[in-house]
C-alpha cells in the first residue's frame, strides 16, 4: 500500500506525549506505529494488522527500524485481538468507504472498505481496549468522519480537538483528524485547526504543513 499524505499528517500530528501504551488499530505496513515510535521513545506500541501481506510488509518495517524493542506487530482483528490490559492511547487509519466501487485488488479493499471493521465495531474494539482517561485519534474522509462523529457520541465520546486537512485553499476539506475520549469538556472547549497540504498555486508545499512534516519528510 503506498503511503498516504493524509495518514503521514494523523502520525505527525496527534498528541502521544503522555502515551506509556499506545495501540495501533489497522495498522497496514506500521507507518503510523513508527511515527508515534519516533516521537515518544517511551512508549510500548501495539499494532494490530488483519490483511497478511501488510502484517508481513509491517514485521520487516519495524525488525529494520530502530524502533523495533518499541513495537510489536499481531495479525487478527481487532474484534478477536485480546490484549494483557488497556491503551492510554489509541489510533487508527481506519477501513472507511462504505458504498464505494470495489477495486479488483483484495488488499485494497481490506484496506479500504469497512467491511472487516465496520465503525460500531471500532468503537466498540476502542472502547474495550481504552483506558477511562485515555485519547482516541482517528483520520476519516469529511462525510464519514460526521457519520463516526454522531455514533460515538451516542455512546458518550467527546470530541477535544479537530484537525481538517484541505489540498489547498481553493478545495473543499477532504480529510478530517478527531482526538476523542470520555472525559467531558468542561472548562475548554473543542479545539478546531485547518491544514493546507499546498499553497494557492497547487504545487508548492505549505509553510505549515512543511513545519508539521519536517521531521519525516526528507525534502524538508
Amino acid at each position: 500500500m503506498k503511503v498516504c499524505t493524509d495518514a503521514c499528517v494523523l502520525g505527525a500530528w496527534v498528541d502521544v506525549s503522555a502515551g506509556k501504551r499506545v495501540l495501533d488499530i489497522g495498522a497496514g505496513t506500521a507507518l503510523l506505529s513508527l511515527m508515534l515510535a519516533q516521537r515518544n521513545g517511551g512508549a510500548k506500541i501495539d499494532s494490530v494488522e488483519l490483511d497478511e501481506s501488510a502484517f508481513e510488509q509491517a514485521v520487516q518495517n519495524v525488525a529494520g527500524s530502530k524502533f523495533k524493542d518499541n513495537i510489536k506487530v499481531f495479525h487478527c482483528s481487532i474484534q478477536a485481538y485480546l490484549p494483557n490490559g488497556q491503551y492510554d492511547c489509541i489510533i487508527s487509519n481506519p477501513p472507511f468507504f462504505q458504498s464505494d466501487l470495489r477495486s479488483p485488488n483484495a488488499s485494497k479493499n481490506i484496506a479500504h472498505h469497512a467491511d472487516s471493521l465496520s465503525f460500531s465495531d471500532l468503537i466498540a474494539a476502542v472502547d474495550r481496549l481504552i483506558t477511562p482517561e485515555g485519547s482516541f485519534h482517528i483520520l476519516l474522509p469529511v462525510d464519514e468522519s460526521k457519520v463516526f462523529r454522531k455514533m460515538a457520541e451516542d455512546l458518550k465520546w467527546f470530541v477535544s480537538k479537530k484537525l481538517t486537512l484541505y489540498h489547498h485553499s481553493g478545495k473543499k476539506p477532504f480529510r478530517e483528524i478527531m482526538t476523542l475520549s470520555k472525559v467531558e469538556l468542561v472548562d475548554t472547549g473543542e479545539i478546531n485547526t485547518e491544514l493546507c497540504i499546498y499553497e494557492p498555486d497547487g504545487k508548492s508545499y505549505h509553510s505549515q504543513f512543511r513545519e508539521l512534516m519536517k521531521d519525516y519528510y526528507l525534502i524538508f
